[in-house]
C-alpha cells in the first residue's frame, strides 16, 4: 500500500542531522562566542592580559570548527538521510521546544525545522482537504472542538496525567457528542501572525469538515488561549466565517495580561547587557523568540473577544487558597490569577460576563488533564 501524504510528510520532515546542526551553530554564537566576549571583557578591565593572540586563536579556530561542522551536517540532512525527529515522541518534544524558543528564526534561517501550524492526528500532519479530514476523523460530528497546546509544546501535551485521570478531554468530549481536533503551531512566532495562521486553517477546516459543522468550542493552553483569541480577530470576510460557528472560549492560565516570567527576562536581558562583563549572558537571554517577547503583555483590550462567544477562564494557584500570599504572588508558576481571568489592577476586565473558574493546589501544566476542568467542560458544552 502507498504511503499516505501525512506519513510521507513526516519521514521529509527534519531530521536529527538538522537538530545536531542546529546545535552545532548554537554552540559556536551561544557558548563559545559568549565565553571569549566574557573573557575579553574582564581582561580589558584589568588592563589585558598576556598571549592574547594565542587565546583568539583558539576561540577563533573553535568558532570556525563549529561552523563547518554546522554546515556539512545542514548539507547532508538536505539528502534527507538520517532518523526524523517525528519518528518518536522525543524528537517531537525537541522540535516543539526548539521552535517554541527560536522558531521565528528557524522560519528565516532553517525552514526544514520550523513547524507550520496543522491538524494532528496518529503523529502527522492532516491534510485539510475532504479526503484527508474523512481518513483522520471517521466519525467526525458537526460540533468540533479544537485544542491549542501553549509555548514550547505539542499536541501530546494534552495526554498528560491521564494515568491519573483514567481520560483526556479529548476522549472525554467524544462521548459528549464533540469531535476532538488537535493542532500543532509554532509557538516562536509572533501572537499575531499565528492569529493569521489559525484563522485560515480553521476557515479551510470548517469548508473541507466531512459533515456540516454548526458549533465550534477553542481551548487554548498558556499562550494556545492568546493565539485563539487573535485568530477570532483576523478572520477573513468570507460570506460563511468560521467565527460565527464559535460558541464557546476555554482558556486554561493563558496570561491575557501578561507573564511575569517573561518580563523577567526581558529585564534580565536588558540588566545584563549594561556592562561588558555580562553583556554575553543578556545576548543569550534575547535569543528568545517573538513569542516569548509577545508573553510580556498578552493581548489588551485591541483584541476584544467574539461578541457572541461564551468565555470560560481557567486560573490555577499552587495554593489552595488564591488569596493566600504565595499564590497571589506566584499564581500557577508561570501565571498569575487576575493575569488569567485578564482582570488588571485597576478593575478593568477582557471578558466581561466571563464564567471563571479558579484551581488550587496544582500548577501550570495541572491544567492540561485536571478533574475539575472536566467536569467543568462537561457542564459548559452541554
Amino acid at each position: 500500500m502507498p504511503p499516505t501524504r501525512a506519513q510521507t510528510r513526516a519521514r521529509t520532515g527534519p531530521g536529527v542531522l538538522d537538530a545536531l546542526s542546529l546545535l552545532s551553530a548554537v554552540a559556536d554564537e551561544l557558548v563559545v562566542r559568549s565565553v571569549r566576549d566574557t573573557h575579553d571583557a574582564w581582561a580589558d578591565r584589568f588592563g589585558g592580559y598576556p598571549g592574547r593572540t594565542i587565546t583568539s586563536a583558539v576561540y577563533g579556530g573553535m568558532s570556525l570548527g563549529l561552523r563547518a561542522a554546522s554546515a556539512g551536517l545542514d548539507k547532508v540532512a538536505g539528502t534527507g538521510v538520517g532518523p526524523r525527529l517525528e519518528d518518536g515522541p522525543r524528537g517531537r518534544f525537541v522540535s516543539s521546544a526548539v521552535n517554541g524558543l527560536i522558531g521565528d528564526r528557524l522560519v528565516e534561517e532553517r525552514p526544514r525545522m520550523a513547524i507550520s501550524m496543522a491538524v494532528r492526528a496518529h503523529g502527522a500532519d492532516v491534510p485539510l482537504d475532504r479526503d484527508g479530514l474523512a481518513d483522520a476523523f471517521p466519525e467526525a460530528t458537526g460540533r468540533v472542538v479544537v485544542f491549542l497546546h501553549g509555548l514550547c509544546e505539542n499536541e501530546s501535551y494534552w495526554n498528560r496525567w491521564r494515568e491519573r485521570t483514567g481520560t483526556t478531554y479529548g476522549e472525554m468530549l467524544t462521548g459528549e457528542g464533540w469531535t476532538p481536533v488537535f493542532l500543532r503551531a509554532n509557538t516562536g512566532l509572533g501572537l499575531r501572525a499565528n492569529g493569521v495562521a489559525l484563522s485560515a486553517l480553521m476557515q479551510r477546516l470548517v469548508e473541507e469538515w466531512p459533515v456540516p459543522v454548526t458549533r465550534i468550542t477553542l481551548v487554548g493552553h498558556s499562550m494556545g488561549g492568546l493565539i485563539v483569541r487573535a485568530a477570532g480577530a483576523v478572520a477573513s470576510p468570507v460570506e460563511k466565517p468560521w467565527t460565527d460557528l464559535v460558541s464557546d472560549v476555554v482558556t486554561l492560565g493563558t496570561p491575557h495580561l501578561g507573564a511575569p516570567i517573561a518580563r523577567g527576562i526581558g529585564h534580565g536581558s536588558r540588566g545584563l547587557g549594561k556592562l561588558p562583563e555580562t553583556a554575553p549572558f543578556g545576548r543569550i537571554l534575547d535569543w528568545r523568540s517573538v513569542g516569548v517577547h509577545d508573553l510580556v503583555a498578552g493581548l489588551a483590550e485591541d483584541v476584544p473577544p467574539l461578541p457572541h462567544a461564551r468565555y470560560r477562564l481557567v486560573a490555577a494557584t499552587v495554593t489552595a487558597d488564591k488569596r493566600h500570599p504565595v499564590g497571589h504572588v506566584v499564581g500557577d508558576f508561570l501565571v498569575r490569577v487576575p493575569s488569567a481571568y485578564g482582570r488588571d489592577r485597576h478593575g478593568q476586565q477582557l471578558f466581561p460576563g466571563a464564567t471563571v473558574l479558579h484551581l488550587g493546589r496544582t500548577d501550570h501544566f495541572g491544567l492540561l488533564n485536571h478533574p475539575e476542568v472536566h467536569r467543568a467542560l462537561r457542564d459548559w458544552l452541554a
